[in-house]
């Protein structure tokens, strides 16, 4: 959590959860975010709603450049999914707020070993590759859990 909240309070852009305060007593964590009210986009997606191509388009583009943002300040994301896409209201599709950076990290030094981690289905081959002879992976797996969302739409 306390890794989650370092990462996240980096992070200034509008289409990134933003974690305004952290308040912390003997037995909770209190956290003052932004509001969403708008669900995430599995639930969208179970609602059976279809999108057209220019729609995907849009959202895809927001997406890469939501990464793009992150990337270049040195952090993976490394659990992007349907549910960690939040809506800022049901009814627009195109406000979108990445979520949850639990399992976010720095890229900034590739020889450090990493573990699995991610959501299956959705982590990207080098994730689950991992082993002595193949310890690293980067930012990139990131792109392929986006190309499994972009799939799914």
């Amino acid at each position: 959590m306390i890794n989650e909240i370092s990462i996240t309070k980096q992070l200034d852009h509008p289409n990134i959860i933003k974690i305004y305060e952290v308040y912390e007593t003997e037995h909770s964590i209190y956290l003052i975010m932004d509001l969403i009210t708008g669900g995430d986009l599995l639930q969208k997606l179970n609602k059976k709603e279809k999108y057209q191509i220019n729609d995907i388009k849009k959202i895809m583009s927001l997406f890469l450049e939501i990464l793009h943002y992150i990337h270049n300040i040195g952090i993976m994301h490394r659990d992007l999914k349907p549910e960690n896409i939040l809506l800022r209201s049901e009814n627009d599709v195109f406000d979108i707020v990445i979520a949850d950076f639990g399992l976010a990290t720095k890229i900034e030094n590739s020889s450090v070993l990493f573990h699995h981690c991610g959501t299956p289905g959705f982590i990207a081959p080098e994730v689950l590759n991992y082993s002595k002879s193949f310890p690293f992976y980067n930012e990139k797996c990131d792109i392929y859990s986006l190309g499994i969302i972009f799939y799914i739409l």
